[in-house]
This record gives C-alpha cells, sequence and structure tokens, in this order.
C-alpha cells in the first residue's frame, strides 16, 4: 500500500551500533516504513548506496540489520554497472527508497548519467517514501553544505529539486555546516533552509514540511530564513521541536 502523498523523510541518521548484529536499523527507518503504509507483510526497501560508492560490505551489513528488523531490503547499486535490468520497476515497487549518505555530488552526477531523477521522482509521486541519511537527505532539496570536496565544505545547489527548499545535516555535530547555512541563506544562494540536528528527520508531504521526527533525545530541527527587513540580508533560525520516536 503507497503513502497516501508524496512523502519525503529526509535524515541525519538511521542506523545505530547492533547488538547481535554490527548495526541496527534505527527508530528513523521503522518511521520510514510506517510512513509508507505497509503491513501484512515484510516491508520492501530499496536501499541505494551510490553516495558511498556500492560498497558491497555495507550492503552486506544492512541486509543482516534488515533481516533482524523483518524488513526485506535490495540493493541498488550503479558501479560498476547497474545491478537490476528493471531499475523503475525496482524502484516503483519499494515501499521505501534509502539513500545512504557519502559524496551528495557524486550520487547526484551518477544519477543523472543513468537518468535516474525522473524514475525517483515518479515514485514519490506514486507514494514510495522516499528517504535517506545525509547525501540521502541533501539530494531530494535543492541543496546544501557538503564536504564532498574536501574537509572545506561547499555548496550544492543541483539537488534533484523535489523539495524547493535548502537542506542542512549534521548540524549539531559538525561546525561549519550551521555558519555555511546562515551565510548561504543570507546571501540567496539557498533558498528557505531545513535542517536536523544528527538523529533527526523532516516527514515531507508533497512539498510541505509536516513534522520533525528524531530517535535521539534532545536532537531537533530548524528553520533558516532570509531576513532583508535591515540594512543587510541576515539569516534567521527558528528551532523546531522533533517528536521522539519509540525505539525499535
Amino acid at each position: 500500500m503507497p503513502a497516501d502523498a508524496p512523502t519525503v523523510l529526509a535524515t541525519s541518521g538511521g542506523l545505530r551500533p547492533g547488538r547481535r548484529t554490527r548495526l541496527e536499523l534505527s527508530g528513523l527507518v521503522h518511521h520510514a516504513v510506517d510512513l509508507s503504509g505497509a503491513t501484512g507483510r515484510p516491508p520492501r526497501v530499496v536501499h541505494v548506496g551510490t553516495a558511498g560508492g556500492d560498497q558491497r560490505w555495507f550492503a552486506a551489513e544492512l541486509s543482516e540489520a534488515a533481516r533482524v528488523a523483518g524488513m526485506h531490503v535490495e540493493h541498488l547499486a550503479l558501479m560498476p554497472m547497474p545491478s537490476h535490468d528493471d531499475v523503475r520497476g525496482l524502484l516503483l515497487g519499494a515501499d521505501v527508497v534509502w539513500v545512504g549518505g557519502g559524496s551528495v555530488a557524486g550520487l547526484l552526477a551518477l544519477w543523472r548519467l543513468h537518468d535516474l531523477g525522473p524514475v525517483m521522482a515518479e515514485a514519490w509521486r506514486a507514494g514510495v517514501v522516499l528517504s535517506g541519511v545525509s547525501a540521502g537527505s541533501l539530494c531530494w532539496h535543492v541543496g546544501g553544505p557538503t564536504d564532498s570536496f574536501g574537509p572545506d565544505l561547499r555548496l550544492v545547489t543541483d539537488g534533484l529539486g523535489l523539495l524547493p527548499y535548502g537542506n542542512g545535516v549534521h548540524y549539531d555535530s559538525e561546525e561549519q555546516r550551521r555558519p555555511l547555512v546562515h551565510r548561504a541563506v543570507a546571501a540567496g544562494d539557498l533558498p528557505l533552509t531545513y535542517c536536523t540536528d544528527d538523529g533527526a528527520g523532516l516527514v515531507y508531504r508533497g512539498t510541505e514540511l509536516v513534522e520533525v521526527v528524531t530517535d535521539r533525545p534532545a536532537a531537533a530541527g530548524y528553520r533558516v530564513e532570509r531576513d532583508t527587513s535591515g540594512a543587510e540580508p541576515r539569516a534567521v533560525e527558528t528551532r523546531l521541536e522533533a517528536r521522539l520516536l519509540p525505539q525499535p
């Protein structure tokens, strides 16, 4: 059963150290499944590991984590060639598409080469929940700060733009991110921008932010908007309280 509206859960989390396996799926991944409406069978999750270089060892550990969580996961790799003949069918048949972290610049470049953006947009409109962490959060937006080019952060502004906002991830844990978001919004290089602390996620229905959720107490979301009422444009930040998700 697809979600009843186009849905994105854009996060700065999703995995945690496991008890039985090295990794476990946190409440954020479980919430993405809840948003999909999947019931009565193992949820179908497609993991897209482009940003992390399609690492097979990580896919294996994620498969173990999904098995423990009672989910069925398929992996879409693009390197060295697409791992599925029918990529469109794979994505449209998912309950949730989870995009892993890494290089959002590399992800966007490879997705364009493989014409994956329009397929992601089609899946979103069809009710497949699009989700992910870090690069897998930024990609659905217009853009935001990234370390894709090195330790000194730069902006990407050529995201898929399903959501007409900027996005900031790891807002409380990486010191360069908040100042760069503020500079970019004040300068007009990013539009209205939504950000997440580690462990928090932004729930969008259509293109409207409807809720901030978290699996880590005290984590929050943020809205950063441009204020032109003074002599110089500036960024104004508003903290958005997050609902604490139950631990799976």
